[in-house]
């Protein structure tokens, strides 16, 4: 059994559950190696087990380090787990109603975090796809040239993306955002036909072994743009540099959030600091006003500080940082391109 799983077992029984039901894709892979193609239920008991769904057995049977048994009906399942004494069941509060709604009739349900608490720390081999995922999404940008480029907001994006796979990618860990000019100012602007106008904000990512890469950069041209960037560097930079273990991640965001506050564009900064990442591009904890988990060694947290300035332009720099006694950076991509 792996200590992962180790630890939530112990949860359970300090709540008083039995088993703990899953079936989110990259929860069920992080705990047992398989990751599903169509849906899978995993049980975290004693005696773990997934159900699969037969098309996947084959998969399942290969990459899972839990025991696999066919899916054949909630009646089975659940008939199976009440034989074994389950009565009180955890569930991921991602957990679809639907599915819930099949459960509930036959257990005392409760929604707890245990598999989140247990990804908030990466392990050696997990940052270090990381960073391979960070090295591999970095080079292509470079490669991309994007001084140079003449396409379309849509064709960059491809070509960014063509580069990543090329370079070792599986492919991008989102849909990547490739936008300039005004559009700029929607931190989730979505590629268009337009040819790139200025200022050019790209936020990509590789994905690699499974695991997620992010990085922003936003290349600026005029006076006033350079302006809006030096200070939103200046918040990247300093926020980064008070990071350290012991630290609340709220205390990070109000970092960064005064600098920009200060000089009187608070308004304009309009979503958090930042989110940890790994077999998910959005995982927990976050920089964010209202996030009070405390810093821990082994962490990966992003750092995206940004200011939007409606129907002008928009600015954004994102590096991801790895917690040990500070924040170190991973990969080494100017923040000024």
């Amino acid at each position: 059994m792996n200590v992962h799983i180790d630890n939530i077992i112990s949860d359970l029984k300090k709540d008083n559950l039995e088993a703990y039901l899953l079936t989110q894709f990259t929860n069920i892979k992080y705990l047992s190696g398989y990751k599903p193609t169509s849906f899978a239920f995993c049980i975290i008991k004693d005696e773990p087990v997934i159900y699969a769904s037969g098309m996947d057995m084959e998969l399942a049977n290969n990459d899972s380090s839990i025991e696999v048994r066919q899916y054949e009906s909630f009646e089975v399942m659940i008939g199976e787990m009440k034989k074994e004494g389950i009565r009180n069941l955890a569930i991921e509060p991602t957990l679809p109603y639907s599915t819930y709604a099949k459960f509930r009739d036959d257990f005392k349900i409760d929604s707890k975090t245990y598999v989140d608490k247990q990804r908030m720390i990466k392990t050696a081999d997990e940052i270090k796809k990381i960073t391979k995922a960070t090295e591999i999404a970095q080079k292509s940008f470079l490669d991309l040239d994007i001084a140079n480029n003449t396409g379309s907001e849509k064709e960059v994006a491809f070509d960014l993306l063509r580069l990543m796979i090329e370079n070792g990618a599986s492919g991008e860990s989102f849909d990547t955002i490739v936008t300039g000019g005004a559009s700029s100012s929607l931190p989730h602007a979505v590629p268009t036909d337009k040819k790139l106008s200025h200022p050019v904000l790209i936020d990509w990512g590789a994905l690699y072994n499974g695991y997620c890469s992010d990085n922003t950069r936003t290349m600026v041209y005029t006076e006033r743009q350079h302006e809006i960037s030096d200070i939103v560097a200046e918040a990247h930079d300093k926020a980064i540099k008070a990071i350290r273990p012991g630290m609340k991640c709220c205390e990070v965001d109000r970092v960064a959030r005064d600098i920009i506050s200060g000089y009187g564009y608070g308004d304009k900064f309009i979503h958090s600091t930042g989110h940890s990442l790994g077999l998910d591009i959005h995982e927990t904890p976050g920089f964010s006003p209202k996030d009070e988990t405390v810093i821990e060694k082994g962490m990966v947290i992003t750092v995206e500080p940004g200011i939007y300035l409606e129907g002008e332009f928009g600015v954004r720099l994102e590096d991801t940082v790895e917690i040990t006694s500070k924040a170190n950076v991973i990969g080494d991509l100017p923040l000024k391109i």
